[in-house]
């Protein structure tokens, strides 16, 4: 497939005192691990629900943080269908936009599938907008109840698969908010970018 992929580590002096960054092509994935509302990102990307009510969580975090202009037009692109993205301003957040991904929830069926198409639509929204970087958490692990190993796996490979392709995206970050989150991330980029 002609990828070219490069592991390097950053050392950095704050949180978990280093970043995973895996090289692929002209783009960059970084792991971090923090508030994904404090990411100097060109986006970040909301773990939705159908009906784009910002309400507990990570969309709860946003709401709080990027003000009341971000649900105004969540409400107005609402409803969306599990594995679809939709953007919107990013409010009074650090990002200027928000993209709005929403994953399966467990036991709904072909779990893999639509969160494999969360994150791609999230990306093919990132690349349509011209947007050079974008920061994800783990999408659907939290009340959606979806494995954390396997949401590593799914997520990582369809963003190292799109950016082995010709987009415009510069850097993908995935930020976790807690040691076992980036671990188990860790822990499935680690290997991925040795292929």
């Amino acid at each position: 497939m002609g990828r070219n992929i490069e592991v390097v580590w950053r050392v950095i002096t704050h949180g978990k005192g280093g970043i995973m960054e895996c090289r692929i092509n002209r783009s960059i994935i970084d792991l971090v691990e923090g508030d994904i509302t404090e990411q100097e990102t060109d986006a970040i990307v909301n773990a939705a629900n159908g009906q784009l009510v910002l309400g507990g969580g990570v969309a709860g975090a946003i709401r709080r943080k990027g003000g009341s202009a971000i649900q105004t037009e969540c409400s107005q692109k609402a409803p969306i269908s599990v594995g679809e993205a939709v953007i919107t301003t990013g409010g009074d957040l650090k990002a200027k936009y928000v993209i709005h991904a929403v994953g399966p929830r467990m036991g709904e069926g072909d779990e893999d599938t639509k969160l494999q198409d969360a994150t791609l639509n999230s990306l093919k929204v990132a690349d349509a907008n011209k947007l050079k970087s974008i920061a994800f958490p783990a999408i659907s692990t939290g009340i959606f109840g979806y494995p954390l190993d396997r949401c590593a796996q799914i997520m990582l490979r369809a963003v190292i698969e799109y950016l082995s392709g010709d987009t415009g995206l510069e850097r993908v970050v995935f930020c976790l908010y807690d040691d076992k989150s980036y671990d188990t991330f860790l822990s499935e980029l680690d290997p991925e970018c040795e292929l």
